[in-house]
């Protein structure tokens, strides 16, 4: 059984993936305070037992535990500013889960230290329904005296934790680098299917020898079907997240002073679809600007 804390928990950010972990802790016997700007995402929480805090600041206590699942390199560090780490204080953790750039990740390594905090980075891959079921994989990396006291609840959100260290720029590199492996999944099979499509053959009929053989594994399996069947709404993760974390792959390599030229191409595709109003829907939609270039019908993006 999992261990549980009797020291409330604060959670910032209930997006599609924060709301699933969030109720997996209280599931699990976590007592959890939680904020999001959208107060309407802390309803269904609210009646499973969590309180709700009307601001970030409500959801800190001294030397406690707080967990963020917030957007994007911005939000987190304008909500994780000194007023807030001076309420946390001396032998408080940050347990940050969002996919963010390591040089972000630094900078507010340091802010936190400054303040006693430790901050520990755990970026997660998985899919909203796997953060439900607690099945998501946790790439974790930072003070490795605070991750005791985490461990209770990485059990509940994930299947498995794979440590990267103390740096918790690490665990974000980690993080950009799977994201990046997806993203050129996506590619390929929207180009190898929109190729077998050409040629008259089954997009279906070659997803289903692919996936059953050479490339059985659950990205080319689950993301192919979409692709297949042009099944972009509604989305697990948006193309326009997909989008920022290409960017942060690109910066991450600019500044490693390496080429991706890979990771250029699909910036560009992320461009094309954003220009196009297309950035809500599901990031497997990039397939569909491949449909659109090699003149294939039913090219929508927002197929429902």
């Amino acid at each position: 059984m999992t261990q549980t804390s009797t020291q409330t928990i604060g959670f910032i950010g209930l997006g599609q993936m924060g709301q699933g972990m969030a109720a997996r802790l209280i599931e699990s016997g976590h007592s959890l305070i939680v904020y999001n700007r959208s107060q309407d995402k802390c309803r269904a929480l609210a009646e499973a037992g969590a309180r709700v805090a009307q601001r970030p600041l409500e959801t800190v206590s001294r030397g406690g535990i707080v967990v963020s699942m917030l957007a994007d390199d911005a939000a987190v560090e304008a909500v994780f500013d000194d007023a807030l780490l001076a309420q946390i204080g001396d032998g408080g953790i940050h347990l940050s889960m969002s996919t963010l750039g390591p040089a972000t990740a630094s900078r507010l390594a340091a802010r936190h230290r400054a303040h006693g905090v430790a901050y520990v980075a755990c970026p997660v891959f998985g899919r909203p329904d796997a953060a439900r079921a607690g099945k998501l994989w946790l790439c974790l990396a930072g003070p490795t005296s605070a991750r005791a006291r985490l461990q209770p609840l990485l059990d509940a959100m994930g299947q498995g934790v794979h440590a990267f260290g103390e740096d918790p720029a690490a665990a974000n590199v980690t993080k950009l680098a799977g994201n990046f492996l997806i993203a050129s999944a996506i590619e390929a099979m929207g180009e190898a299917y929109s190729l077998a499509e050409k040629h008259g053959v089954d997009a279906s009929a070659v997803h289903q020898l692919l996936t059953q053989t050479l490339f059985a594994c659950p990205i080319y399996q689950n993301y192919g079907k979409a692709i297949v069947e042009q099944r972009f709404t509604p989305p697990g993760f948006t193309l326009r997240l997909g989008a920022k974390d290409m960017r942060l792959v690109q910066d991450a390599a600019r500044a490693a002073e390496m080429p991706m030229p890979l990771a250029s191409l699909l910036g560009d595709r992320f461009l094309r679809m954003l220009a196009t109003g297309q950035g809500n829907i599901d990031w497997t939609g990039l397939a569909a600007d491949q449909r659109q270039a090699a003149g294939l019908a039913g090219t929508s993006g927002h197929t429902a």
